[in-house]
């Protein structure tokens, strides 16, 4: 990780590091010829190949991330299937526990002869239950075991304060993915409900429940309540509206019977300097919920919690319950994933970045961070460069802005140190036990920093993940190695093809230090104010016209994006293609880019910002993501960005005659 301050002196040599031969980076001959630019751009670009990549069963989306992260598990396997064939590997050795995880999941015998006994623990201490007074304790105890509780409590760093870890408490408690599928109707979410409640019975028929169809119901009764309180999506986004800070003796005066210092005392999070709470009313609220409740339905509700929580890794009966319920009902997924493949996933959960250290080895050399961090130092300097050329935003604030802009770190790849393994007991042959056992050690992890200082090295990705993130509290981006692959990144296509596509992406990761939350975090991650209030009004603007444009667009039937919700991502885009397009630009040096096999360079950067959304989806899964996921669907995040592009309607000779068209009076600039 390294801090960037002299941002203008470095785009010489990201310039001199980029590939400059002439491949197109894409298939030329894999464009929709039914289609035009003009009218569809996602189509055009992506039609064929959505057609020839129908979305395998045991899957609810295919698309470019989905293949990329296909060619990661890949090799995943590859290194768990000779960990577990190297018998020499030391006992306690990262590489003996990586087997020894995998191994354990794939021998389906042991599980099944285990039953239900890895949890039994727990399950005996919620039957055990025999007063509310006892809930804080058993709350921390679930919050170690991984399990649900009616609400969050987790270690962040301070928002205010960013030198410090504190305790962060949320809303929680529900067992479908939103408050929406209790609370909305329609067929769709009557028919999440109704297999919500075979899914709940059959839990608890496993547990031996004399009643447990009246069982689920009643339990379903009490998370609609407690839904019916919770705070939607876009509401959550509002990063001074979710901070509030509380002392102990506050927080017991909000939740009268329910000690927290019990609590905290329970989760290991007694050394906590502070606490704040998202969501104050729905905290009331769930505790009102849990007083009213009968000590019978609250060791139902927790009982249901622990076995959702370890479903997945129990018996055949309890893992298919799982399945479908969450796969085919709220994804639309017709089969499970090869045992191999979960199998992976499981080990990563557990060991990640240890995973991660293997995959990182043998996929991105030094010369690989090398030309990503020259990339990365270009789109920076020109986000600096396009802050001054912007004309609603006044000196004071720019030079703000331009502040914030050099205290960027950057993540390259692979972390620059790795995680300690060596407390983690491994057990082979006792797959459940070891999740939980994992999941314990990554808990601990979290909260042995309270009372530490800030770990700014620290990532919130694995090498392996095929994405990107910036965080506000460490105002920081990061890439991992996965990402940095074709069709985002691919050294030997032309540049302005990997603009358009990796470029972006980057972009993208920039200009959340700048979007509508990131906006409210300075330099330092600190929220605090640091534009003018005319600035602000003027942002707001813009956003809000951006907003509109996506409250338009529906996806799937009966529901519309949310323009308040998806906004971050939304800025994201638009602002990160343009700073990617502003960099292409300046690489040129003042030349016109040459046309390559028909495609003028403005068009092949439009090309390779499209070709990276390519996605068909399951519609129960697009659903869900409308109601819950801060991104906008792919085929939105394609048109809806470059129609806001002057650019781009001069590079396809968009007129007022074609669908992709948008009147420059409508058309939204931000960063």
């Amino acid at each position: 990780m390294r801090l960037l301050r002299s941002l203008p002196v470095l785009v010489v040599a990201a310039s001199s590091a980029l590939a400059q031969d002439r491949t197109l980076g894409f298939d030329r001959n894999g464009f929709n010829p039914s289609v035009r630019a003009q009218d569809d751009f996602y189509q055009y670009v992506n039609g064929p190949w959505l057609a020839a990549h129908p979305i395998p069963p045991d899957r609810t989306s295919i698309g470019t991330f989905v293949v990329l992260a296909d060619r990661s598990e890949d090799l995943l396997h590859e290194i768990l299937e000779q960990a577990v064939a190297d018998t020499k590997a030391p006992a306690g050795s990262v590489r003996r526990k990586l087997a020894d995880l995998y191994a354990s999941f794939m021998d389906s015998a042991a599980i099944e002869k285990a039953g239900l006994a890895p949890i039994k623990p727990l399950l005996d201490r919620i039957s055990a239950l025999k007063d509310k007074s006892e809930l804080p304790a058993l709350y921390g105890a679930l919050a170690r075991a991984g399990v649900g509780r009616p609400f969050n409590a987790g270690v962040q760093q301070d928002r205010k304060d960013a030198t410090r870890y504190i305790v962060a408490v949320s809303q929680s408690g529900l067992g479908m993915p939103s408050r929406e599928y209790y609370l909305r109707d329609g067929d769709r979410f009557q028919k999440a409900r109704d297999g919500y409640l075979v899914y709940q019975a059959a839990l608890l028929r496993a547990v031996k429940d004399p009643d447990p169809a009246g069982g689920a119901a009643q339990v379903f009764a009490l998370e609609k309540a407690l839904a019916g309180k919770h705070w939607e999506a876009a509401r959550n986004r509002d990063p001074n509206a979710t901070y509030n800070l509380r002392t102990v003796t506050q927080l017991d005066s909000i939740t009268p019977g329910f000690s927290w210092k019990a609590f905290l005392d329970a989760a290991g999070l007694a050394k906590a300097p502070a606490i704040t709470v998202a969501q104050l009313d729905v905290l009331a609220a769930q505790h009102q919920l849990v007083q009213g409740a009968s000590l019978d339905l609250i060791r139902r509700w927790m009982t249901l919690k622990v076995l959702d929580a370890y479903a997945s890794h129990l018996t055949t009966e309890l893992r298919d319950a799982d399945f479908n319920f969450r796969g085919r009902i709220l994804g639309g997924t017709e089969t499970q994933r090869e045992r191999w493949k979960r199998g992976v996933a499981n080990t990563q959960a557990a060991m990640g970045d240890a995973l991660g250290q293997l995959y990182a080895e043998r996929t991105f050399t030094t010369a690989d961070r090398t030309r990503a961090m020259a990339l990365v130092r270009t789109l920076l300097a020109t986000f600096e460069v396009a802050i001054d050329s912007l004309d609603w935003m006044s000196a004071t604030t720019k030079a703000a802005a331009k502040a914030k802009l050099a205290k960027f770190a950057v993540k390259i790849g692979y972390p620059d140190k790795w995680r300690d393994f060596s407390r983690l007991e491994v057990r082979r042959g006792d797959h459940a036990g070891n999740v939980m056992r994992s999941r314990a050690f990554a808990y601990d992890y979290r909260t042995s920093r309270l009372g530490g200082p800030i770990d700014r090295l620290e990532w919130g990705m694995m090498p392996q993940t095929v994405n990107a993130q910036y965080s506000p509290s460490q105002n920081d981006i990061t890439f991992p190695a996965a990402i940095l692959q074709p069709p985002f990144f691919d050294p030997r296509a032309d540049d302005a093809t990997n603009f358009g596509a990796i470029g972006g992406v980057i972009g993208h990761e920039i200009s959340h230090g700048f979007d509508d939350q990131g906006s409210q975090f300075d330099g330092d991650g600190n929220l605090r104010n640091w534009w003018t209030p005319e600035d602000r009004k003027a942002f707001e603007e813009r956003t809000r016209r951006l907003g509109a444009q996506y409250d338009a667009l529906s996806p799937v039937p009966g529901l519309n994006v949310n323009g308040k919700l998806t906004m971050g991502e939304n800025i994201g885009d638009l602002s990160g293609l343009a700073v990617a397009y502003k960099a292409w630009k300046r690489s040129l040096d003042g030349k016109p880019s040459p046309a390559i096999d028909g495609f003028t360079g403005e068009q092949r950067f439009f090309i390779g910002w499209a070709q990276g959304w390519r996605s068909n989806i399951r519609e129960e899964a697009a659903r869900q993501r409308v109601l819950s996921d801060p991104h906008a669907p792919n085929e939105f995040r394609t048109n809806q960005v470059v129609r806001n592009f002057a650019e781009f309607h001069a590079a396809f000779g968009v007129t007022e005659k074609d669908r992709m068209w948008l009147a420059p009076a409508d058309r939204v600039k931000i960063w």
